[in-house]
């Protein structure tokens, strides 16, 4: 689709020699003999990607003009062509809104250059806008999806810390998208441009985890062949995201406390301090605060940590997100697993809602993969799902959510997941306790401190 060039100019002449000026590169003009017609054109809807206009007409002229069209419009170029002896009140036009401006008589190459070049810059900026909005859509508020009344109260939270420098912490269990809503944090504040830097503090063997996070000196330990830049440098001018910070050992713990204290990190087997500029935000599926009574975790840490916490609801607690969930990892499986599965019927979705998902979004999503890649029909029915997910009878989890939202120690809400886990493995504690990412020894005692005393497996 070729540009389109409105061209307006109460001098016939002058307008039709830069109309097939135009025309010769192969845009698309419009010549309009004065202000009144452009802003008809302008007001009927017409398509217009650049402006050139002469400021000198009768009845409303150029600069007039200008005024009119950027109440309406803040991102079309706007070209003025004037009198060598006008170009004062040009410059100043351009203040007000102006793109560029040619001065008379105009020379042809150097109106089709001008034109190309604004229309190239437009061209940049769409462009830059649009991966605007993809980054928004991954990493921004919309690319967590829910619209349930604890969703919305996470949204609120998440939309005033972003901007604050504020250290964040991020409670929730397993599966619920801690990393997703660190990230949406990170991408929504001042640090933005920065680097975002995670680090699951869980996946990494304590020996080597020191080293990744601090970085080492050439010749620190055996096989220090050279210098390595730790992640909290790394993450310098950004967000740097500790997940499952809980894991991290007491020696740990201490040094994170001083970088926290000093924004200084010193490279293991070095003794230079450097200074780090990061935002912290940090995650757990953990109640940091026993952990702080049993002694596993330093308490000064842990109130350097939860300046500001933000707690993200599990899936069980949200029932009516599950269809736009559903649909969201519908979409998505669809095009990376190249099929065309239009939709899940309604029996299935209710069977879905059912569920306590122990794995939270994580589960829904591993499942909504493996049912779209071994679906049979055009749409996923009851019959799709595995046979644990088939759970008719019982009463649907979307009337609870209808329920005014009420807000629940995180104890109650422990205590709860434990005994739906539970319920949902047959009594069976091995499997809750791997459902829950706890050791089994956790698991027992919580069922203690609830009386909960029937036997079962594992």
């Amino acid at each position: 689709m070729e540009p389109v060039i409105f061209l307006v100019d109460d001098d016939e002449g002058s307008r039709d020699a830069m109309r097939r000026a135009l025309e010769r590169v192969g845009y698309e003009v419009r010549p309009l003999g004065s202000a009144e017609e452009a802003l008809e054109r302008l007001d009927a809807g017409d398509r217009v990607d650049v402006i050139v206009s002469d400021v000198r007409m009768p009845g409303m002229d150029g600069y007039e003009l200008l005024r009119e069209f950027r109440s309406r419009n803040t991102e079309v170029p706007f070209l003025l062509v004037t009198a060598f002896g006008d170009v004062d009140d040009a410059v100043a036009a351009i203040q007000e809104g102006a793109d560029d401006y040619l001065t008379k008589p105009v020379k042809m190459q150097e109106l089709r250059r001008r034109v190309q070049l604004h229309l190239e810059r437009r061209t940049l900026s769409d462009e830059n806008r649009r991966l605007r909005q993809r980054l928004d859509k991954s990493y921004g508020f919309e690319g967590i999806i829910g619209h349930s009344r604890p969703m919305e109260e996470l949204y609120e939270r998440m939309r005033i810390v972003a901007p604050a420098p504020s250290t964040v912490l991020i409670v929730g269990e397993s599966g619920t998208g801690k990393e997703l809503v660190a990230n949406a944090i990170h991408q929504n504040s001042p640090r933005a441009t920065g680097p975002f830097v995670p680090v699951n503090c869980g996946a990494i063997p304590g020996e080597i985890l020191e080293s990744e996070l601090f970085g080492h000196e050439r010749g620190a330990f055996t096989g220090a062949h050279q210098r390595r830049i730790g992640l909290i440098e790394t993450a310098s001018g950004g967000t740097l995201f500790l997940d499952e910070i809980s894991e991290l050992s007491a020696e740990l713990q201490v040094k994170l406390l001083r970088v926290l204290e000093d924004r200084k990190v010193v490279r293991v087997g070095g003794s230079v301090s450097i200074p780090v500029d990061f935002r912290l935000v940090a995650a757990t599926n953990r109640d940091l605060e026993s952990w702080v009574e049993d002694g596993r975790f330093r308490q000064d840490l842990y109130y350097r940590l939860k300046v500001v916490t933000l707690e993200i609801p599990p899936l069980r607690q949200r029932p009516d997100d599950i269809p736009l969930l559903v649909q969201h990892f519908l979409e998505l499986y669809n095009e990376r697993l190249d099929r065309s599965i239009s939709s899940v019927q309604p029996e299935a979705l209710d069977a879905l809602m059912q569920q306590p998902w122990p794995g939270n979004v994580r589960e829904l999503r591993n499942l909504m993969e493996t049912l779209v890649l071994f679906c049979r029909g055009d749409e996923i029915t009851l019959d799709d799902l595995p046979p644990e997910y088939r759970v008719p009878g019982r009463e649907p989890a979307r009337a609870q959510a209808d329920a005014p939202w009420q807000p629940r120690p995180m104890a109650d809400i422990e205590k709860d997941a434990i005994l739906r886990t539970l319920e949902y493995t047959g009594g069976h504690r091995g499997k809750a306790a791997q459902l829950l990412q706890i050791g089994l020894r956790t698991l027992q005692r919580k069922l203690k401190e609830y009386g909960e005393i029937s036997s079962g497996g594992g």
